[in-house]
C-alpha cells in the first residue's frame, strides 16, 4: 500500500504540472479533466458498491442532480455557478438519504433494477417539471469569465481538486470502523449484524456519502458545458461508464476506480474520434463490461497484486506461543436499575416457551431454558435437535413463532441482531463465518460494541480499537497473522480468530457453537483456558458441543435437546446418567473418555 501511495503522489505531481508545462493545449487538458470527472464518480460509487457491495446502476443521477441544482440557482440568483457548486453536493446527499432509506431495503438484482428506475424517474421529472427545469429545452448558463485561451485550465484544476478530495474521503472511510463495517456487509451481511453493525444505517450513510462529491462535480460540469438538459444529465450510459471504470480498475480498492476511469475515458475518447462517435460507445462499453466480468472479475489492480504476491510469497509463519491472557477490566455497572448485571446465580438469559417451525417441521418446540449469570452452560443433543436454531433465535438471526426471550432483565425477541449484540450478546458459529477477504486484524476490529457515531467513525487502523485487536490476537496466538487474509488461514486458526472477534465486543454472554470442532488439541486447550479465565472475570457462556468429555469437564450446567425439546437439565453428573439422555443421545453403553 505504501508503494501505491507513492505512485499516486508522483502521478498527482505530474498532473499538477501538466497545464503549466503545456498551457496552450486545450484538447488534452479536456480529455484529462473528463478523466478526473469519471474518476470522481467511480471513486464515490466505490463507497456503496465497492466497499458495501451494493451495485448501483443509477449513480449518474447524482451528477444530474448536482448539475440542475447549480444551474437553477445560478440562473435564479445571477451568480457564478462555481460559487454554488457545493450546494449541488448537498442536494445530491439529501436526495440520496431519502432514496437510500427505501431502495436499501432490497439487495442483489432488485437493488440494481430499482436504482435504474430511480435514474429514469429523475429524467422524467426533469423533462416534465418545466417551471423549474425548462423541460427538454434545458438550461443555458453564462460563459466562463476568464479568457478563452485558458478555457480548460480552471476546470482542469477544479476537477483535479475534487478527485483528490474524493480519494482522501474514500481512504478515510476505509480506515474507520464504518469502512470496516461496510466491507463486513459486503462479505456477510447477516454475520455483520451479529457483531453489532447496524446494517441499515451503515448502508444508507454510505449511499449518501457516495453522492456528495458526484453532486459537486455535477455542478462544476454544468458550468463547463454551459448547458444542461434531461437526456444528457440522466443518461443510463453514464452509470454504465461509472460501473465499468470501477470494475476494470478494481472494485473495493482505493486506487482501482481511478485507474479504471482513466482507461475507460481514453477508450471513450478514441471511440468518439475513430469509431463513429457517441453511438459506438454503447456497443463498446457493453462489450467491455462483459469482458471485464468474464476475464478480470476482480479488476486490474487486485489481479496485479495477486500476481505479485505469487511471485514474491511471504515467508511461512508458525503460530507463536499465545500471550498471557489479557482480560480488559470490565467497566463498572450500576448496582441496580437498567444495565445492572444480575446477581450471581440469577438468570442472565431466559428462554420461555420458544417455538420455531420451518413449514411442517418444528425445529424448536416450546423450549424453556435459563442460563445463569457467571456460569458455563452446555447445550448438547443429537444432530438436528435444534441447538443451532435455538442459538439463531437467541441472537436474532431467526424470529421465533412464539415464546419469549429475555436477556439481562430485558425482553429481546423483538430486537434486531445488532441491538442484541450491543446489549452484551456475542456468538461464534458452528462453521466459521469470518470475512475472508478482510485481513485477520480487520476481522477482529470489525465488531461494534455500541451504536454511537463516535464509535462508528473511530480509527480501525490505529488507536484504542486497533490496540485491543492486537491484544486479542496475541491472546489466541495469531499475532503474526494480523495482516494476512483471513480466508488463507487453516480452519482451526479461523476458529481462534472468530473467538477473538467475539471477545472484541466484551460481551456479558457468549454463545459458542462447537468451539472444539476442527481445532487441534493444543488449540483446544488454549480455548478452554480462555473460556475459564473469562468466566472467572464475569463472562457467562452457553456452549453447544459434541465433545462430551469437554462439556462434562468445562460446564457447570448442561441442558439436552432432542427433537426440538429439552429432555434433561442440571449438573453434568446427573445429566449424563439420565435415562432419557442415554436413550436419545449418549447410549446406554456410553462411558466418558479421557479428553
Amino acid at each position: 500500500m505504501k508503494r501505491a501511495h507513492l505512485v499516486a503522489a508522483a502521478c498527482l505531481v505530474v498532473l499538477l504540472l501538466y497545464p503549466v508545462v503545456n498551457p496552450w493545449q486545450p484538447y488534452p487538458q479536456g480529455v484529462l479533466l473528463l478523466g478526473f470527472l469519471l474518476a470522481v464518480q467511480a471513486t464515490s460509487w466505490n463507497i456503496i458498491s465497492g466497499y458495501a457491495g451494493y451495485v448501483s446502476l443509477g449513480h449518474s443521477m447524482f451528477l444530474g442532480v448536482g448539475s440542475y441544482t447549480v444551474g437553477i440557482l445560478a440562473v435564479a440568483w445571477g451568480v457564478n455557478p462555481l460559487w454554488v457548486a457545493p450546494l449541488g453536493g448537498v442536494t445530491a446527499t439529501v436526495i440520496a438519504l431519502l432514496i437510500g432509506t427505501v431502495v436499501l431495503r432490497t439487495r442483489g438484482h432488485a437493488f440494481v433494477i430499482i436504482t435504474i428506475a430511480m435514474l429514469l424517474a429523475a429524467q422524467i421529472i426533469a423533462v416534465n417539471f418545466r417551471s423549474l427545469t425548462h423541460g427538454s429545452d434545458g438550461i443555458t448558463l453564462e460563459l466562463p469569465f476568464w479568457h478563452r485561451d485558458f478555457q480548460n485550465i480552471p476546470f482542469y484544476y477544479a476537477f483535479l481538486l475534487l478527485l483528490v478530495l474524493t480519494v482522501l474521503f474514500s481512504a478515510w472511510i476505509r480506515r474507520t470502523k464504518f469502512g470496516t463495517g461496510l466491507v463486513a456487509i459486503r462479505e456477510d451481511e447477516g454475520k455483520a449484524a451479529t457483531i453489532g453493525v447496524d446494517t441499515t444505517r451503515f448502508k444508507v450513510t454510505a449511499y449518501a456519502a457516495s453522492a456528495f462529491f458526484i453532486g459537486m462535480a455535477g455542478g462544476v460540469y454544468a458550468y463547463y458545458l454551459t448547458f444542461i438538459n434531461p437526456v444528457g444529465s440522466f443518461a443510463i450510459l453514464g452509470s454504465v461508464t461509472i460501473v465499468l471504470a470501477a470494475l476494470a480498475g478494481g472494485r473495493g480498492t482505493l486506487y482501482g476506480p481511478v485507474l479504471g476511469a482513466f482507461i475507460v475515458n481514453l477508450i471513450s475518447e478514441a471511440a468518439t474520434v475513430y469509431a463513429g462517435g457517441v453511438q459506438s460507445r454503447v456497443l463498446l462499453f457493453g462489450g467491455a463490461l462483459v469482458l471485464v466480468v468474464l476475464f478480470l472479475p476482480k479488476g486490474i489492480l487486485p489481479t496485479v497484486e495477486a500476481w505479485w504476491r505469487r511471485r514474491n510469497p511471504a515467508p511461512v509463519e508458525y503460530i507463536e506461543q499465545p500471550a498471557a491472557l489479557a482480560v480488559r477490566e470490565r467497566a463498572p455497572v450500576p448496582e441496580s436499575g437498567e444495565g445492572a448485571l444480575p446477581e450471581p446465580g440469577e438468570a442472565l438469559l431466559s428462554v420461555r416457551g420458544v417455538t420455531r417451525r420451518f413449514g411442517g417441521l418444528t425445529a424448536v418446540d416450546e423450549v424453556s431454558l435459563d442460563v445463569r449469570q457467571g456460569t458455563i452452560t452446555g447445550l448438547i443433543g443429537p444432530n438436528g435437535s435444534g441447538k443451532t436454531t435455538l442459538f439463531n433465535l437467541v441472537t436474532g438471526g431467526l424470529p421465533a413463532d412464539s415464546g419469549e426471550i429475555w436477556f439481562d432483565g430485558r425482553r429481546v425477541d423483538g430486537l434486531r441482531p445488532w441491538r442484541r449484540c450491543h446489549l452484551g450478546l456475542g456468538r461464534s458459529y458452528q462453521v466459521t463465518r469470518l470475512f475472508k477477504e478482510m485481513t485477520v486484524r480487520e476481522n477482529v476490529v470489525a465488531p461494534l460494541a455500541d451504536s454511537r457515531w463516535r464509535t462508528m467513525w473511530s480509527d480501525a487502523v490505529r488507536g484504542h480499537e486497533a490496540e485491543r485487536a492486537r491484544e486479542l490476537l496475541g491472546l489466541v496466538g495469531l499475532g503474526r497473522f494480523a495482516e494476512q487474509r483471513a480466508g488463507a488461514l487453516s480452519y482451526g486458526q479461523q476458529k481462534l480468530v472468530e473467538l477473538a472477534q467475539v471477545l472484541m465486543l466484551e460481551p456479558k454472554l457468549i454463545l459458542l457453537d462447537e468451539p472444539a470442532g476442527g481445532v487441534n488439541p493444543s488449540m483446544l486447550d488454549r480455548i478452554t483456558e480462555v473460556i475459564r479465565e473469562l468466566n472467572a472475570n464475569g463472562v457467562t457462556f452457553l456452549v453447544v458441543e459434541h465433545n462430551i468429555p469437554l462439556v462434562l469437564d468445562l460446564c457447570d450446567q448442561v441442558a439436552v435437546l432432542a427433537g426440538g425439546r429439552v429432555i434433561a437439565e442440571g449438573p453434568p453428573l446427573s445429566v449424563r446418567q439420565d435415562p432419557a439422555v442415554l436413550d436419545a443421545y449418549l447410549g446406554h453403553d456410553w462411558t466418558p473418555a479421557v479428553r
